[in-house]
């Protein structure tokens, strides 16, 4: 069965910087688009950024600003995301998705999800 598995979530203070990740098995990665997706406590869950089946990277531009960036290893079938100049609103638990050759900032659009992994930021 399809499995996504996050880690590097963690605490770190305010400015800091993580790296998460998202090893995916049982689909052929190539052929998926991988999201970012955060969810805070009493908060809908938020697009943070994507990468399509074929390298396209898109943000959410609300609060990215250069700050973050995704990528993938087909090899490793694993998705990033880098983290930096981290702050206090960017607390949240972090949800990787994939996405069978599509490409969306829509969390319905997304066909399997990981368990997440929280990211908590200390000022």
């Amino acid at each position: 069965q399809v499995q996504l598995v996050e880690s590097g979530g963690g605490l770190v203070q305010a400015g800091g910087s993580l790296r998460l990740s998202c090893a995916a098995s049982g689909l052929t990665f190539r052929r998926y688009s991988m999201g970012w997706f955060r969810q805070a406590p009493g908060k809908e869950r938020e697009f943070v950024a994507a990468i399509s089946w074929i390298g396209s990277t898109a943000y959410n531009a609300d609060f990215v600003k250069g700050r973050l960036t995704i990528s993938r290893d087909n090899a490793k079938n694993t998705v990033y995301l880098q983290m930096n100049s981290l702050k206090p609103e960017d607390t949240a638990v972090y949800y990787c998705a994939a996405d069978y050759q599509g490409w969306s900032k829509q969390s319905d659009e997304y066909d399997y999800w990981g368990q997440g992994t929280q990211v908590t930021v200390s000022s």
